[in-house]
């Protein structure tokens, strides 16, 4: 995947995660017209909009049967840092790869918090997925809320940390995710986010300049959010807003305008 959206015409990235909300049917039900929504939308076809959709484990297989022959992809939400083992209870990345995963979300703030899981291990993580033929989607961002200057040295040391190990040529996601944001009453401001967004971008251009990687947002991430932060970030991690599926439609249909134009406006054409 190439760099980066709005004002440059290279592809946008939408992604959602079901964490632990959905059931068995009610996940392969979404899928189903998540599928109908893709196969629909000129700028999927185009590739000027990438989608991937994030299940549960069980899930896993028939959601990469229903979506098969289509533009979305596939990721765990989650994958042990050895590629096998006496880990009872974890998946490693070599069954993903063989399953047909291409991506892992890595290093989420819940997994932080309620897990344990450290610096250390997050890179651990990363290294596994790479290692695997894996996209890291790494999550980063601040617990608390402080400014956007504070904010981006923090989420920058964690996704240093993270990549400590990295290949520096393999494609990674960056998913930045303030967790005091997610859910609130009043979520990041789009100044907040484009600041952070632009620095998580200019670290990576300068540490990884020959790697096809790429910032989102996640955290109250909805309709619209994506028109007001322009070029700031390549796209969005989505969160319970598209538990109604018919939001992922306006969503993409949102990116694929954004896309458009600035394709337009690459090749000197009318908007």
């Amino acid at each position: 995947m190439t760099r980066p959206a709005g004002a440059t015409g290279r592809e946008l990235l939408i992604g959602f995660s079901f964490k632990m909300y959905f059931g068995y049917q009610q996940t392969l039900d979404w899928c189903v017209r998540a599928r109908e929504i893709a196969l629909a939308n000129p700028a999927l076809a185009a590739g000027r909009v990438r989608l991937f959709a994030i299940p549960s484990y069980p899930c896993l297989p028939p959601v990469l049967e229903i979506f098969r022959g289509t533009p979305i992809e596939v990721g765990a939400q989650n994958l042990h840092f050895e590629d096998g083992g006496p880990f009872t209870g974890e998946v490693g990345g070599p069954m993903l790869a063989e399953m047909g995963c291409t991506m892992v979300e890595v290093g989420h703030a819940e997994r932080r918090l309620l897990f344990g899981e450290t610096d250390e291990i997050v890179s651990l993580k990363v290294a596994s997925a790479i290692r695997n033929g894996l996209r890291p989607l790494i999550c980063v961002g601040e617990q608390e809320k402080v400014s956007a200057a504070v904010a981006c040295r923090e989420s920058n040391r964690q996704l240093a940390a993270a990549l400590a190990t990295a290949a520096p040529s393999a494609p990674v996601v960056v998913a930045y995710e303030p967790l005091w944001a997610i859910g609130a009453d009043h979520p990041a401001t789009e100044v907040h986010i484009a600041e952070v967004c632009q620095g998580l971008r200019s670290r990576l251009a300068s540490a990884r300049p020959h790697a096809a990687d790429r910032v989102i947002y996640g955290g109250s991430a909805g309709p619209g959010l994506l028109a007001r932060l322009g070029a700031a970030a390549d796209g969005l991690f989505l969160g319970r807003y598209v538990h109604d599926v018919n939001v992922l439609e306006v969503v993409l249909d949102e990116a694929g305008r954004i896309s458009g134009s600035a394709n337009r406006r690459q090749t000197g054409r009318l908007l």
